[in-house]
């Protein structure tokens, strides 16, 4: 199914790490996510959500969790439905509860890691779901490359719609809401995106740092933008470039590659950070 890609790569790409087949599906796979991490991780920044995105990880998390034990049904699948269903719930809860936006998400956080981690360890089966903590980008499989296109697609879709509409909600509700726009529904969809893209993504990255995927290259763009247009570019393109950078120098060392990626968007981060000054 591949094989055109893999003709590609070896035209123009003759090096070491790109002979393997494997390296070259993980760099489909970066060149698939990396933008929509760049993508998302923009609003998630601007809305300071970043508290909300690591506990879709924790949602996530429970997800595998509850698929593992019912059985007959794979544990991204179910992890991908009881993430939407949590990011729902959050969203929901968050709009119509008095509390605090933080407290809210806290609540949930903490119960679903805390259910999940009953459930993966009873009956002594923890060690089974430990790669989920790490991840490994480089047991990425064809299958899975193509659910990532198809979430490319569909992520671009629905951020061509609602993006508009998303900017003015993070702004002003009041102000939307007076434009007859449904900000709950708003919120919602763009939940569910980020939901559906740190599910699919976590058995790669990991629980561990699937957070950090969001909020790096959008802080490190943030740092020097002054406008959005900018700001999603500079974003993209820095989880693009530290996502292959981290690959290729993760086969070289031989480290955990989602973290490699990781710290080259930290990098990435204290460079602008050092720049930032000059864009105020």
């Amino acid at each position: 199914m591949l094989n055109w890609w893999y003709n590609l790569i070896d035209f123009i790409l003759p090096f070491e790490w790109s002979r393997h087949v494997f390296m070259k599906d993980a760099l489909l796979a970066i060149l698939l996510v990396m933008p929509v991490f760049g993508m998302l991780g923009t609003m998630v920044v601007s809305n300071r959500m970043a508290f909300f995105s690591d506990s879709l990880g924790h949602g996530a998390f429970t997800g595998i969790a509850i698929g593992a034990a019912l059985g007959g049904i794979k544990p991204i699948w179910a992890a991908t439905i009881f993430s939407i269903i949590f990011a729902i719930a959050i969203t929901f809860f968050k709009n119509k509860s008095r509390a605090s936006t933080d407290t809210v998400i806290g609540v949930f956080s903490s119960t679903a890691i805390a259910l999940g981690l009953v459930i993966m360890s009873y009956g002594g089966q923890f060690k089974k779901f430990q790669s989920y903590l790490v991840g490994d980008l480089l047991s990425v499989s064809n299958s899975d490359i193509l659910m990532l296109c198809i979430v490319f697609v569909l992520v671009i879709l629905l951020w061509l719609i609602i993006f508009n509409k998303l900017l003015v909600v993070s702004i002003n509700q009041s102000l939307a809401k007076s434009r007859g726009m449904n900000t709950l529904m708003i919120e919602v969809l763009f939940t569910i995106s980020i939901a559906v893209v740190v599910t699919i993504s976590i058995q790669w990255v990991g629980l561990l740092i699937i957070n950090s995927m969001l909020v790096l290259p959008a802080a490190a763009a943030r740092n020097v933008t002054v406008n959005v247009r900018r700001y999603h570019f500079i974003s993209i393109v820095t989880a693009l470039v530290s996502g292959v950078s981290g690959l290729i120098v993760s086969f070289y060392l031989n480290t955990v590659t989602g973290a490699t990626i990781v710290l080259f968007s930290a990098v990435f981060f204290f460079i602008t950070f050092s720049m930032r000054r000059r864009f105020i």
